[in-house]
Formats: C-alpha cells, sequence, structure tokens
C-alpha cells in the first residue's frame, strides 16, 4: 500500500493512506544502506506487518528542518518579539529557492508595531511583493489557506516566530502549543520537539522546531545569485559576476538607485562571505 509519512517520533513512522493511520517501523535494510525515511516520504508498506518496505523517489529534501518533497515553504517571521530578523529571512528565501520550494512569506505579530512601524514593515511587504513574492500577515489566514491548497507546506523561521500560532490560526483542529518569548534570552522557546504533517484544509503543513541557523553547504557561490530572483532583472559586463567587487556591475548600479532595496543586497554579501 502507498501513503505518505506525517509524523516520526523515535524509530516509530506514522504513515498516512487516504484517512487512515498505520504506525510503522522502518526495514533493517535502510540502515545499513544508509537510507533514512523522512516526514513528507512517499512510500510503500506492509501493512500486515507495519514495515515500510520502500521509500519512493524524492524531488526535494530539506536539511534544516528535516522533510522532504515539499511544494512551499511559508517563512514565518516575527517583526517583534523576537524582532525581525532579514538576515535569517533572506538565507530561508534563498535556501527554499536553491531546492526549488516555493517561498511564501507571513509577518506576524504586527498588532506589535507602533504606526510609524507598522508603515516601515508595508514597505518591505511591498518590496517582496513587487520582486515576485507572495507576503501575507498571519492574521489574512483566509488568503494564506487559498495560496497553500493541495500542497505539502513547511513552516520555517526562528523559535518563537508564531509557527505553531500560526496553524491554530489556519484550523483548530489541532491546539497545538505555544509559549512565551523568553525575556532573559530575547528569542522563543522550542515547543515542537519533533516535525509532523497537519492536515489543514487539504494542505499537508509541517510544523517543525524552530532553528535560527542554516547550512548553505550545498549552495556554490556561484549559484547564490540566482537565488536573489531581482539580480535576473539586470545583465552586468562580466556573465560570471558576483554582484561584489566587480567593476561596471548592474546589480550594484541598481542598489544606488534604490531599485533593489539595500539590505536584500547587503544579505547577499553577507550570505556569499558565509559560503565562501
Amino acid at each position: 500500500m502507498n501513503g505518505k509519512i506525517i509524523r516520526i517520533i523515535a524509530d516509530l513512522y506514522t504513515v498516512k493512506i487516504d484517512d487512515m493511520l498505520y504506525g510503522c517501523r522502518a526495514r533493517g535494510v535502510f540502515r545499513k544502506e544508509g537510507i533514512t525515511p523522512l516526514v513528507g516520504d512517499d512510500v510503500i508498506i506492509d501493512p500486515a506487518n507495519n514495515i515500510i518496505v520502500k521509500i519512493l523517489p524524492r524531488k526535494n529534501e530539506l536539511k534544516r528542518p528535516i522533510i522532504a518533497n515539499v511544494d512551499n515553504a511559508l517563512i514565518v517571521s516575527s517583526v517583534k518579539e523576537p524582532n525581525l530578523d532579514l538576515i535569517l529571512l533572506d538565507k530561508l528565501i534563498s535556501t527554499v529557492t536553491y531546492n526549488n520550494i516555493e517561498p511564501i512569506i507571513v509577518f506576524t505579530k504586527i498588532d506589535l508595531l507602533t504606526e510609524e512601524e507598522k508603515d516601515n514593515i508595508n514597505e518591505l511587504r511591498a518590496y517582496y511583493e513587487e520582486i515576485g513574492y507572495k507576503v501575507f500577515y498571519n492574521n489574512e489566514a483566509a488568503q494564506i489557506i487559498k495560496s497553500i491548497k493541495g500542497k505539502i507546506v513547511v513552516l520555517a523561521g526562528q523559535s518563537g516566530a508564531g509557527k505553531s500560532s500560526l496553524i491554530n490560526r489556519l484550523t483548530n483542529k489541532y491546539n497545538i502549543e505555544t509559549k512565551e518569548i523568553s525575556k532573559a534570552l530575547g528569542r522563543g522557546k522550542h515547543t515542537t520537539r519533533h516535525t509532523e504533517l497537519y492536515d489543514v484544509d487539504d494542505a499537508l503543513i509541517a510544523d517543525t522546531p524552530g532553528f535560527s541557523a542554516l547550512d548553505l553547504s550545498n549552495i556554490e557561490k556561484d549559484e547564490l545569485k540566482d537565488t536573489f530572483i531581482e539580480f535576473a532583472n539586470y545583465e552586468c559586463k562580466f556573465h560570471d559576476c558576483l554582484h561584489n567587487k566587480e567593476i561596471e556591475c548592474e546589480v550594484k548600479k541598481a542598489v544606488e538607485n534604490k531599485k533593489i532595496l539595500k539590505s536584500r543586497y547587503n544579505n547577499y554579501l553577507k550570505i556569499l562571505e558565509e559560503i565562501k
């Protein structure tokens, strides 16, 4: 029988087939062959013995969070408590774009902002939308659900950004635990202990353990620029231009002319240096 892994706790894999759930173990040979079943994997199981006998080919795989076969990534970014982390936002966008996953940005905790701060976030939202990304505030639940209908979706973002709260806002089926921000540390407390796919109006959404660092080791330095989609609008003199120290760089000119958001470009340089 064919199904999908929707939850992993220790060595027990919950496989969803239609409306039935099966608690399965993996074949011992998987470990010998260095194969690790992931949430999101399409698998073949032996229902009589509750064993996963085969993992079907994956279309993509993320390492942080660990999940396979993702269509969309809801990048959940708190604008306050914890404060907006633009470098993490742009790292997440680059990582999921590199893995052929469509990023969708969701800003949370807008209600904590002053009117001036809201204006700044509205301008930021307008820029990301203008270059081609879908952007929502977390109170726009109906629009978010419409954009992910029928998709496998991962939630990514720093601890305390409101990932679990967003799922609770999108559906009242699960009532996932949430906690306050640690005032001493200035960041969220981990509430999610494992990766699990939740059925939300014909979408499967993964709530994942929070994190603040990303593995960029798979992205080569000359590939990073392709994950900043607005750079493609500018043709530099040199085809292999990294938009860093090269002369006659049209991307740098666009930054100077305020056609490319300066924070985006600065984050690109930071990520590029990290990859180097």
